[in-house]
């Protein structure tokens, strides 16, 4: 018997993970710090925004910037990323994590949100179911019954929501850091 010593065909080189490409394409989409300081809005608050501390991940930062963009994302319906990037500079929060955090409640999930506030803000102040859609009755005046109780809920989830955001974040970086010690 006698060996087949035909060269084998060669590998085909590696194609990069889809996790990379994911990640490439998202760093080629956000805007430089040159890009920003360049924009013609953001000039006259430029020095302010583009401070190095608040788009660092440093412990405090991050928890500041999560409370925050908890809070912004339940208080108000719209605009909450320019609100909570507001009051990250202001905070000295991390900027980055103030925004993404924003995005809990969108417009895929904001009814659920809607109902669940409207459940907590009824069950607190014992309100009344909302009666059926009478003819006579106008629509707004309808959903104004809603109101109350919603607008109750997302202050709580709004004021609770933020602070279990910095409370959770400062208590995952001190578990982090005490899993890295013991490793040691």
């Amino acid at each position: 018997m006698t060996a087949d010593k035909t060269p084998k065909p060669a590998k085909a080189p590696k194609t990069p993970k889809k996790d990379a490409q994911w990640t490439e394409h998202w760093k080629a989409a956000i805007p430089t710090r040159e890009t920003l300081a360049g924009n013609r809005w953001l000039k006259p608050v430029a020095h302010r925004v583009l401070e190095p501390r608040l788009w660092h991940l440093q412990h405090e930062a991050v928890a500041r910037g999560a409370a925050i963009g908890i809070f912004w994302a339940f208080a108000i319906p719209f605009a909450q990323t320019v609100a909570a990037v507001a009051h990250s500079v202001w905070w000295r929060a991390n900027i980055p994590v103030a925004a993404g955090a924003t995005l809990l409640t969108n417009p895929f999930t904001v009814s659920f949100w809607l109902w669940l506030a409207y459940q907590t803000g009824s069950l607190l102040i014992d309100a009344p179911p909302p009666a059926p859609l009478a003819e006579s009755e106008s629509v707004v005046a309808w959903m104004a019954s809603f109101g109350g109780p919603a607008i109750l809920g997302m202050g709580i989830f709004a004021v609770g929501g933020g602070a279990l955001a910095y409370v959770c974040v400062k208590l995952a970086w001190r578990l982090r850091i005490w899993f890295k010690r013991r490793k040691r």
